[in-house]
């Protein structure tokens, strides 16, 4: 007997809230995302244009074109850097632009008015102005330009909270904020030194002032500004990680990274007047080298830590005829990843190599968003997002899944297309064996009957169907929004794939086919049979 795929339609939800008497009210022209955007980079662009100003009216036209010229050497290192870290689930590019753009332009910006202000101030009020340089250099800079460079990372986790999800995600965000802001503060060191240059005599050379601060910002040292910048990104991503209820633990982290960033900010700004002057070595041989290395390795195994939790979520997701078998262990393996969008762009060219980028991204916030979901961290759109991403992938499964299948041939053996997923004991099969991560059969399902087709209904139990993400409760006002939390084996809250009720002689369900994009994979790429 067939029955209807358990799929909520859940239709688009109107824009603009209810007004007294039920009638939709239109957003405020402020909530608008034009609006916003618009008012953002006009900020962003101003901001730009006065710090540029500014730097050239201290460095001269000449000092600034030979600064920037050397400034920007470091930056595509560090770029690279931080989105290498940010490769398991990488975040949009729109969001890192704007990052840097907040470092290099609003944060500068800020930093130089604030700290020229107050040392002034101090100055005056002290009549001391080696003093009141002292003190503004190890002090006040340190507060002021944390605490305008934390106001990305900020804007970031409140705004698009949901591309920042964990500590990896704080400190790409961090780092990136504090290499823009690196960026403009060495083109006015770099121009400065060039400048005293030229008034000793360079004849336009670059002599020994701009070498050695070249050597001293850009060569040695272009990661001071990120390293400090980054606690308060590990704050944050801290905060991400706690659950709503732990209110203290979530505003505290970032508070206690930024203090720690402040910290370490002054003392490399006060190392130069310890010790005659052999302070600055001191101090980035005995602290910013190994702390550098320990922030390194920290972030690198908390990387591969997510790459574990991909591995471990997924197989859900397989059971429920979402993914295919290999997806868990090529997901999990930044090596298998590559390989796939390889092979795709060695097969169908540039296009097929993005949509398997897409393809592992999209599975990887999936697998996040059920480990929060699991940790009771997982928001009341839960089941929307799940829906989302699920769909996203479905669109792209035709070109994605060969090419997955090449990478886990490859790395791990034959794929066993023909058989289901080695949940459970029997026939041979024992926790721990065969190519991909075996998991005992959660009872919602039952044990695999091996030989039936693989993903099909009859393959595995009834799954356990989740309750949607919106209770209505009793009455005409209902209940607040509540996140339907899956169990670690339990059945997506979304349902089963679509390819999972052709077996019960039923169509196959298209989420969504006013969007579906239809790729077309090559004839002869190794993909699984039909679910028939």
């Amino acid at each position: 007997m067939a029955t209807s795929p358990p799929y909520p339609t859940y239709p688009p939800a109107p824009t603009g809230s209810p007004a007294p008497g039920g009638v939709l009210r239109h957003p405020h022209w402020w909530q608008r995302t034009w609006v916003r955007y618009a008012a953002l980079s006009s900020l962003l662009a101003l901001s730009g244009l006065v710090i540029l100003a500014l730097v050239r009216q201290q460095t001269g036209t000449e000092g600034f074109l030979v600064g920037l010229g050397l400034a920007v050497f470091p930056v595509p290192l560090l770029i690279a850097a931080f989105r290498w870290l940010d490769r398991v689930e990488p975040g949009p590019w729109r969001n890192l632009a704007f990052c840097f753009a907040w470092g290099a332009c609003a944060a500068a910006l800020v930093a130089i008015i604030a700290n020229s202000f107050a040392t002034h101030w101090i100055a005056v009020a002290t009549a001391d102005p080696k003093g009141a340089d002292t003190l503004g250099m190890t002090v006040i800079a340190p507060v002021v330009e944390e605490s305008a460079k934390a106001t990305a990372v900020l804007l970031v986790f409140l705004f698009r909270r949901r591309h920042f999800t964990g500590i990896v995600d704080g400190v790409v965000t961090a780092g990136v904020t504090a290499t823009g802001f690196a960026f403009t503060e060495n083109i006015l060191y770099l121009g400065t030194a060039f400048g005293t240059d030229q008034s000793d005599g360079g004849h336009g050379g670059i002599a020994s002032v701009t070498a050695a601060t070249f050597f001293v910002r850009v060569v040695m040292s272009p990661f001071a500004h990120p390293l400090f910048t980054v606690f308060t990104g590990i704050g944050f991503g801290i905060s991400a990680l706690t659950a709503e209820h732990r209110r203290v633990r979530r505003t505290l982290a970032p508070l206690g990274g930024l203090l720690l960033a402040m910290g370490m900010h002054s003392l490399w700004n006060g190392s130069t007047s310890f010790g005659d002057g052999y302070g600055f070595f001191a101090v980035y041989g005995a602290f910013m080298v190994p702390m550098f290395g320990l922030l390194t390795w920290l972030v690198i195994s908390t990387r591969q830590r997510e790459l574990r939790t991909v591995r471990a979520e997924l197989p859900a997701y397989v059971v429920a005829g979402w993914l295919t078998m290999p997806e868990p262990f090529v997901m999990g393996s930044m090596k298998a990843r590559r390989l796939a969008r390889d092979h795709a762009r060695d097969r169908l060219g540039k296009a097929a190599a993005r949509t398997v980028a897409e393809y592992e991204a999209y599975a990887t916030s999936l697998a996040f968003l059920r480990h929060r979901g699991r940790s009771g961290r997982a928001g009341a759109d839960f089941v929307v997002r799940e829906r989302e991403l699920l769909q996203e992938l479905w669109h792209r499964r035709e070109v994605a899944r060969p090419a997955l299948a090449h990478a886990g041939h490859t790395l791990a053996g034959a794929v066993l297309w023909g058989v289901p997923p080695m949940y459970g004991h029997g026939h041979g099969y024992a926790p721990g064996h065969g190519p991909f991560p075996v998991y005992g059969h959660h009872p919602s399902y039952g044990a695999p009957s091996h030989g039936a087709p693989a993903y099909g209904a009859p393959a595995y139990g009834a799954p356990g169907y989740r309750p949607p993400a919106y209770d209505p409760g009793p009455g005409a006002g209902g209940h607040a929004p509540h996140p339907a939390v899956p169990s670690q084996y339990s059945a997506p809250a979304y349902g089963r794939a679509p390819q999972a009720y052709a077996s019960q002689g039923q169509a196959a369900y298209d989420p969504a086919p006013q969007v579906r994009v239809t790729p077309t994979p090559p004839s002869t790429a190794a993909g699984p049979p039909p679910s028939a």
